[in-house]
């Protein structure tokens, strides 16, 4: 029955496929410049509105692809056009895609939609966490597990939101799922089989031929399965797949954009070579005047490179990141986890090396954060490579601790914080870095402590700490990956003694400084609740350094409201807006706690100062999980985008989309990717390239970051995309 109301609501137009024809009528007319392309989009049903429009080119020196979204009145305006022969085709629910025509800017045609001829049909163009929608996860009762012999569902799963939050953890954290690469398999036969085999054939990139520059996903894959319990894991999968297979669809369709979400234009380039970029940068999150109109720059996690596109020419190039041993010049595997611009243009990206030299000032007491907590206990070589666009060139700095996230201060020391450690949070502060090229002076750490003595301070004696439990099982500093096995050690919370203060550990994740000069990080394991660390420097830190420690609220049921925190905010208020992968957004107002330190401040004592938000998407069977996935938030400080200062934006990793949230507002809106499908993104920035050219001038940038870049639609030899989001008055504004 569930299948027969999606097939009414899929077919609700006349089942024909007519060609383009030319509009006569003028009150259907849209103005246009010679840059443009417009029109009207009409099925046999009449105007077709909130529909997708999608001109793609490949004359350019880059592909390129503009996509706007139809009126009311099914009308539609494609803007500023570049000079090439174009295909122009009609995307939308409810619709298949119609045939493209052929047509150049300056020209007016109107367009058919094809309505889709059946539910099936009409699926296909739904974002994956619809499809996601569909997995079965245990019941409340399997749990916790009791491992091969008992239920198959492994011991450390004490309650099906562990399993829900390995589910999405481990399992869109490099790229969606519900997509057409994860909800099909290639085999008939035993599926539970056929999954086991898709995972060792697990691959990134582009390239059938590798398996990412020799990094083992197929290997992470397997630890990832284990998790669950593998065959437990493998038939939940399989029974997924399965269902899908034998005809079953999702349960709700997804609404066509509406009002001001029609206002939006896309438009989407090729970069990267066919590799994965994790991240993209092109201005200042501080100052969106900064680099107008200059090159996007993106970290190829797996090559080891800059990714550069210039906007002026499309010209698209490659820049290698040297190891930090200076003989070498191209190090493959320097991980740039993110990237991120300053004021002078240039652009950090935190990294992970593997190999090279840590510096002697680590552990030596050399300097004050040494001499304060030396950092005996240590993962990899931490690196950060600065590209400087004045010299074309990038210089690798090796650091005692950080290689992942990094935001910036906003006082004239530009201090860039640096995530990536469980045990301190570092920096390196860029103004005595320019002064003095003095690494040992410009860099530094705090290790994360609570006060749970209440006295106001840290007690500058370590050896009072109370210590944290073994969270990562020898691995202390290790990568999130390795945190979930050790989730139920992590529920052991240190026993606090009277008087002292507490030393945590956490592997911190996205990052933010506030405008008070403090630092919200995104404590990302255990992923069990996870939670918020507020690093309050002090005016000589390491010394007056102080932690705080905020953790979503448990419920009266034993659940978290939220789990899997990936990346944090903070608006100018001083509001910390958190993006949980259980599919939650959580508002954080540290102003509204009652209690911020003494010996119940480790997580648990401000459940007063939550807030939050539903994702849009489906929830998962009949769980409180959401489909989608938020990864981070970046706030539009300045109104750049034009839906307020202080908007709040998420990137929904498995929904074809970013979300954003005005300030006040309690609904999010949906600005969707529809072309190619697989737009699966990490960050974003805001940009002013000529303030005096109104929306045209304005701009949201972000990147396909999807780890088996082949996962978009098109498959192998598919690229990265950089995407660049407008929002005009209208949609028919030029």
């Amino acid at each position: 029955m569930k299948n027969t109301a999606i097939l009414l609501a899929a077919t609700a137009l006349p089942l024909v496929c007519l060609g383009a024809s030319v509009s006569r009528a003028a009150e259907n007319e849209v103005q246009i410049a010679g840059a443009d392309i417009a029109g009207k989009v009409t099925s046999p049903a009449g105007a077709e509105a909130g529909v997708w429009v999608i001109a793609e080119t490949k004359d350019l020196p880059t592909r390129y692809i503009k996509i706007v979204v139809t009126d009311d009145n099914g009308r539609y305006l494609l803007p500023n056009l570049p000079k090439a022969k174009y295909q122009i085709w009609v995307r939308g629910y409810g619709l298949v895609d119609s045939k493209p025509q052929d047509v150049e800017p300056g020209r007016r045609i109107d367009l058919l939609a094809t309505p889709a001829p059946d539910a099936k049909a009409a699926a296909q163009y739904y974002p994956a966490a619809y499809w996601y929608a569909l997995l079965k996860p245990p019941a409340e009762s399997e749990f916790p597990g009791t491992g091969a012999s008992g239920n198959g569902i492994a011991p450390i799963m004490l309650t099906r939101q562990y399993w829900l939050q390995n589910m999405k953890e481990q399992c869109i954290n490099c790229h969606q799922f519900g997509d057409k690469a994860t909800r099909e398999l290639a085999v008939s036969g035993n599926s539970v089989e056929a999954w086991g085999d898709r995972l060792k054939m697990a691959r990134a990139d582009g390239d059938p031929t590798i398996n990412n520059s020799g990094k083992d996903f197929s290997q992470t894959m397997q630890n990832n399965i284990a998790r669950f319990g593998r065959t437990r894991g493998l038939k939940m999968y399989a029974d997924w797949t399965d269902r899908i297979a034998a005809g079953e669809l999702p349960n709700a369709i997804p609404p066509r954009p509406q009002g001001i979400e029609r206002n939006v234009v896309l438009t989407i380039q090729d970069w990267g070579a066919g590799h994965y970029i994790h991240d993209q940068t092109s201005t200042d999150l501080r100052d969106p005047h900064v680099n107008a109109g200059g090159p996007f720059y993106g970290s190829a996690y797996s090559q080891g490179t800059v990714e550069v596109l210039d906007p002026k020419t499309m010209k698209v190039r490659s820049i290698p990141i040297p190891g930090i041993d200076p003989a070498s010049p191209h190090d493959e595997g320097a991980a740039v986890n993110y990237d991120l611009m300053d004021g002078k243009r240039r652009t950090w990206l935190p990294a992970d090396y593997t190999e090279g030299p840590e510096p002697a000032w680590c552990t030596d007491g050399s300097v004050p954060s040494s001499k304060y907590y030396p950092l005996t206990i240590h993962k990899k070589a931490a690196g950060l490579p600065v590209y400087d666009l004045a010299t074309d060139k990038v210089e690798a700095l090796p650091l005692c601790a950080g290689g992942n996230h990094g935001a910036f201060t906003f006082d004239k020391d530009s201090t860039l914080y640096l995530s990536g450690d469980t045990e301190v949070l570092p920096w390196i502060n860029t103004r005595v870095w320019d002064e003095t090229h003095d690494l040992k002076k410009a860099t530094g750490w705090c290790p994360l402590v609570l006060d749970t003595s209440g006295d106001g301070k840290i007690d500058p004696d370590r050896s009072h700490w109370i210590k944290p439990p073994d969270l990562y099982g020898g691995l202390n500093g290790g990568s999130g990956e390795h945190a979930f096995s050790s989730d139920v050690r992590a529920a052991e919370k240190p026993v606090l003694a009277r008087g002292k203060d507490t030393q945590i550990s956490h592997y911190l994740y996205g990052i933010t400084v506030a405008k008070d000069e403090t630092v919200w990080a995104a404590a990302y394991s255990p992923y069990v609740p996870s939670g918020i660390v507020h690093l309050i420097p002090g005016n000589n830190p390491p010394e007056t350094c102080k932690t705080e420690y905020f953790e979503p609220p448990k419920l009266p049921d034993g659940k978290y409201a939220a789990v899997g925190i990936r990346g944090v905010g903070v608006d100018s208020d001083g509001v910390a807006w958190a993006a949980f992968s259980s599919g939650q957004v959580g508002a954080f107002d540290r102003r509204k706690c009652k209690i911020l330190n003494g010996p119940t401040a480790t997580g648990q004592h401000c459940p007063e100062g939550w807030h939050f938000y539903d994702l849009p998407s489906p929830k998962v069977g009949d769980t409180e999980a959401t489909s989608d996935f938020v990864y981070t938030e970046y706030p539009d400080y300045f109104n750049v985008f034009g839906l307020g200062e202080n908007t709040h934006f998420f990137p929904a990793v498995n929904s074809d989309s970013i979300l954003a949230l005005p300030k006040g507002a309690s609904k999010f809106l949906v600005f969707r990717v529809p072309y190619p499908m697989g737009f699966y993104t990490r960050s974003m920035d805001f940009r002013i390239d000529d303030a005096n050219e109104g929306w045209k001038g304005r701009s949201l940038r972000t990147t396909y970051s999807s780890v088996p870049v082949w996962h978009q639609e098109g498959g192998e030899g598919e690229n990265s995309k950089i995407v660049t989001f407008q929002l005009r008055p209208n949609p028919l504004a030029d």
